[in-house]
């Protein structure tokens, strides 16, 4: 049996960055295979509600897997989110991007790897982006042939921005929080619902890292750049767009919900530590800013 003591990691950055990286990478795998699956049997094994489904159990599964953590990010838009509100030091925002990133592109090689007799009999061996036989979006999203650029950055924009709007007050005691034990479950029923209303048009990456790791993994496994210059260079949409929707959606329950919840009631005692002043009569301190915001991070 292994020592605990030997493998555990004591440097708590990298601890936290691993927990990123094995989230994602459950997130990822549980979807991409979903998307193989589906496209490859060419919907007799599954339909677009499966891949819908498929993601929403990944979300959970990697919440309850890396929650106690960090939190479990899983998506550098709430990172970046939880940046600006000061939850979360700037300093991670670069190693849980880059970690996140790798954990999709991993799970996008391993969904490769178990789904390959499949997806080369799907293409007759060319893997493409575009056509009846295009296997690329089994991996990183595309959008729709209708959508301009435009309104493929509002759809992200959009899509994000409710995921933040609705996971921010699932732990704010103030107002109505959601048992702890039940954050996972619940964050996965929300990214079903925005998943099922808000995927036709683009994909519903609403993750920049959800969808560069398997866009880097399609362009290093034989799809080539197309992967990038394809549908008049789409693929900056799902990276910048989500990081700016999270923030939107942040502010927005910032002000039409959090700075107006009831004050928190003051502490009845605070804990100090012993020193010589104690013997000193301290001066009163008074709370004047509302609790920590805290809640489950996607």
């Amino acid at each position: 049996m292994l020592n605990r003591r030997v493998v555990r990691v004591r440097n708590a950055l990298v601890r936290e960055c691993l927990a990123e990286l094995l989230g994602t990478f459950v997130l990822l795998l549980f979807g991409c295979s979903a998307a193989a699956q589906v496209k490859t049997s060419r919907d007799t094994k599954g339909q677009f509600l499966s891949v819908n489904m498929a993601f929403s159990v990944g979300v959970m599964s990697a919440m309850y897997l890396t929650k106690g953590i960090t939190g479990a990010h899983l998506n550098p838009a709430v990172t970046l989110s939880f940046c600006v509100l000061g939850q979360v030091p700037w300093g991670r925002l670069l190693p849980y991007s880059l970690c996140q990133v790798l954990g999709a592109y991993l799970a996008s090689g391993l969904v490769y790897l178990v789904y390959y007799d499949a997806i080369m009999e799907f293409s007759g061996g060319v893997l493409t982006v575009y056509g009846p036989n295009e296997t690329a979006s089994i991996f990183a999203t595309y959008p729709s042939e209708y959508m301009t650029l435009g309104r493929s950055f509002l759809d992200q924009v959009v899509g994000t921005g409710m995921l933040m709007l609705c996971i921010l007050g699932l732990n704010e005691k103030r107002n109505t929080p959601a048992p702890s034990k039940l954050i996972p479950a619940i964050v996965a029923a929300i990214v079903l619902g925005i998943s099922m209303s808000m995927s036709a048009n683009c994909g519903g990456a609403i993750n920049p890292a959800r969808d560069l790791g398997p866009r880097l993994f399609t362009l290093t496994a034989g799809w080539g750049t197309e992967v990038f210059t394809c549908y008049n260079y789409w693929f900056w949409v799902p990276l910048v767009a989500p990081l700016i929707g999270g923030l939107i959606g942040t502010f927005m329950y910032l002000i039409f919900i959090h700075w107006h919840l009831p004050d928190p009631d003051p502490p009845e005692s605070l804990s100090t530590l012993p020193t010589i002043s104690d013997t000193i009569k301290q001066p009163s301190i008074t709370w004047d800013n509302g609790v920590e915001l805290k809640a489950a991070h996607l």
